[in-house]
């Protein structure tokens, strides 16, 4: 399966949450590795949107849309940086 950047989710997360979640960055709870979440591996299909560890291929996010409800799992990241101002 073809993937995307993480670049892929700014559209997609931007109707969620208040920052750009492409430039805050995510501890992999499968290696321990930390990057801006525009450097993970992105597979999107119609059932939903699966984020990649781009160090390990851990699972780091999920998110999947039906009608007026979204899902957003963050069960792969141990913690996120968002940066101020």
């Amino acid at each position: 399966m073809q993937h995307l950047d993480g670049n892929a989710l700014a559209g997609a997360l931007a109707e969620f949450l208040s920052f750009d979640v492409t430039t805050a960055i995510a501890r992999c709870n499968g290696c321990g590795a930390t990057d801006e979440f525009a450097r993970a591996i992105v597979f999107t299909s119609p059932a939903g949107t699966v984020v990649r560890c781009p160090s390990c291929d851990h699972v780091l996010a999920t998110l999947v849309e039906s009608g007026d409800r979204a899902w957003l799992g963050f069960s792969g990241v141990s913690a996120i940086e968002v940066r101020r101002g």
